[in-house]
């Protein structure tokens, strides 16, 4: 069927040009004050999927639609307007692919002119290539049939339409309907892609050449990029521990292949998961060690969907290239409500006399039971958390000390103590909000618990293995911490499934909680937006502000422009070196932007629009290049 290399594209307008069914959009707008609006919504829509999927024939479900629309002509500008808005996500990144191409692209649609010229028009494909029915109006302007003679009113319509055009050259025909396949079908076409980015049909995909999630992965199959330089669809997304919804949906809405799981995956399980991940979604369980970095050869960034990385060993992301983003404020506010929350249960004893009731147990007695008011709460750890719940606990009426190893300002009249020891000695309450840093293990230990009060309220809420837990049980069972509330355990289950084991367990006024102090709806839905919009910025834009291990750029918009992004080795040189190649290819550069960090140095090079391929070859062969990314 080849014709040298003349290449002709097809395209479906419905569901594949448009996120949606024209006629339903326009149903919506007709129908607006018709009390039984919603079932003949349902029922057009109905009557559109079994014409898409081959099942019913064609004209007839096109009579019975616009009987059921009751649509004028006055009603159309608003369908435009509306429709305009909904043009598929990756043909509004590809515009540039249309301009370039707009007198080989044909719009063949069941649809109508009416609308779908001025829409396509946007996009430079011209009136004259665009095939579709004709609506036909009454005086008053109401729509009350459609062209009969047009050969696409009829089934098979866009087969008669495409033999008629003679065009000779290459075919690819791109939709998401049955009427689409049956130009490949019936010889017409080199190729049929079965577009599924907004619907997808069962007896459509499984007879396609190719499936098409977005209009990226037609145009990287034809070597046709202009957007982007990889497809989205392609960009396996792993996101373990129950990732909030929200993260799937928004990462999914982005093109990206999405795997979800459960539980956490033990270091064996991921070193396997994790070979053709590009993207890696975890929250605290799970450990991303050297190991499974070794076995990760197509990872570009990790997403901790928590506060705190530990778990992630950032030294190797680094030499790896790999970008690490976290959540340090999304879930601020859950924590501190939960350590102000038990506080007050420890001060008064709640948990032991509610489980006493429970058994039968009435023990009505002021013993034990204190107010907060006027008592010293010290904080260890003055970050995001500490100081935010220093400023709740000081409207409670508590007195606020707090120690950090780094100078931190006060916020209201917190008082900032010389030492931990001093802090120690001075509270009726600890708290701990240390991060993970080795240098924290096992921070509270036997010595310390000797300097704190007798009665003192012990509460850690920020990582399991800063305390030590047996040190711990000791101190409540003498009496001297009178009561404790612990969220972390330096080892947890991986799932809900598996037992819970520790020395705590069955401690008299001792609130052990499963790891949930940010594990509110609120702040879940809140990480499960900021990390994935950190990710796909730095994949987008090569934007790594907020990154935990990479230098922080926060860059310009690409404007007519190809985005140049290498990741290198620290060491004196690369930049000269990146422009000696660039200059030797008679590049010329439109900006240009470096961050170094103590390990790897992280530039973006913007150059102009023409550019020879082996310029990409020459800079990803400069020595002490630990990754090179090209960003159309």
């Amino acid at each position: 069927m080849s014709n040298g290399n003349k290449k002709f594209f097809i395209i479906d307008f419905d569901s594949t040009f448009t996120q949606v069914e024209a006629l339903d959009i326009l149903g919506e707008i007709s129908l607006k004050n018709v009390p039984d609006k919603k079932d003949r919504l349902k029922k057009v829509a109905d009557i559109t999927n079994q014409g898409m999927n081959g099942s019913s024939s064609f004209r007839e479900s096109l009579e019975e639609r616009l009987a059921l629309l009751k649509a004028n002509k006055s009603h159309l500008p608003q369908l435009v307007e509306e429709l305009k808005k909904l043009v598929s996500k990756s043909f509004k990144r590809n515009a540039d692919f249309f301009e370039a191409h707009h007198e080989k692209v044909y719009i063949i649609s069941n649809g109508f002119k009416d609308f779908i010229v001025p829409i396509v028009g946007d996009y430079h494909i011209k009136p004259e290539n665009v095939f579709a029915n004709e609506f036909i109006f009454d005086e008053a302007g109401n729509i009350v049939d459609f062209n009969r003679d047009n050969v696409l009113s009829s089934n098979n319509g866009k087969v008669e339409q495409l033999k008629s055009l003679e065009l000779k050259g290459d075919i690819y025909v791109i939709g998401d309907g049955y009427t689409d396949y049956e130009i490949k079908a019936a010889g017409l076409a080199n190729k049929f892609y079965a577009f599924t980015e907004n619907v997808e049909r069962g007896n459509v995909t499984e007879n396609a050449d190719h499936i098409t999630p977005s209009l990226d992965e037609f145009l990287y199959l034809n070597k046709l990029n202009t957007a982007i330089s990889y497809p989205k669809n392609r960009i396996n997304v792993l996101l373990l521990e129950g990732v909030h919804p929200k993260a799937v949906e928004l990462m999914k809405y982005e093109g990206y292949n999405v795997e979800i799981y459960p539980a956490g995956l033990d270091e064996e399980e991921l070193a396997k998961k994790i070979k053709n991940v590009s993207i890696l979604g975890i929250r605290s369980k799970t450990q991303v060690t050297k190991k499974v970095l070794e076995n990760a050869k197509r990872l570009i960034s990790i997403g901790a969907f928590c506060i705190g990385t530990n778990q992630i060993d950032l030294e190797e992301c680094l030499k790896k290239g790999i970008a690490v983003f976290n959540a340090p404020f999304s879930n601020t506010r859950s924590v501190v409500e939960m350590a102000i929350a038990e506080i007050i249960v420890l001060m008064r004893k709640l948990a032991d006399r509610s489980a006493a009731m429970h058994v039968g147990k009435w023990d009505k007695s002021a013993k034990g039971s204190y107010e907060i008011r006027g008592k010293y709460l010290g904080i260890i750890g003055y970050g995001n958390i500490g100081a935010q719940l220093s400023v709740l606990a000081e409207s409670l009426g508590l007195n606020v000390l707090y120690y950090d190893s780094e100078e931190k300002l006060a916020l209201g009249n917190a008082r900032k103590c010389d030492s931990m020891e001093e802090l120690l000695q001075r509270s009726d309450i600890v708290s701990l909000h240390v991060d993970g840093r080795p240098d924290n293990h096992n921070i509270i230990g036997d010595s310390e618990f000797k300097l704190m009060k007798d009665g003192v309220i012990f509460i850690n809420l920020s990582r399991g293995h800063v305390v030590d837990l047996t040190a711990l049980k000791k101190n409540i069972e003498s009496g001297k911490v009178a009561g404790a509330a612990v969220d972390v355990f330096p080892k947890e289950p991986k799932s809900n499934d598996e037992e819970f084991v520790s020395e705590l367990r069955g401690l008299p006024n001792t609130i052990l909680t499963p790891h949930i102090g940010g594990s509110t709806m609120e702040a879940q839905e809140n990480i499960a937006s900021f990390v994935p919009n950190k990710i796909m910025d730095y994949i987008n834009t090569g934007g790594t502000t907020n990154s935990v291990n990479f230098p922080n750029l926060q860059l310009p918009k690409l404007q007519d422009a190809h985005r140049l992004i290498h990741i290198h080795e620290n060491m004196p040189g690369i930049l000269a070196r990146i422009n000696n190649v660039l200059a030797e290819h008679e590049i010329n550069i439109v900006g240009q932007y470096l961050k170094t960090n103590e390990a790897i140095g992280y530039v973006i090079t913007d150059i102009d629009k023409a550019y020879d391929r082996d310029v990409i070859k020459a800079l990803r062969q400069i020595d002490h290049t630990i990754k090179f990314r090209v960003l159309y």
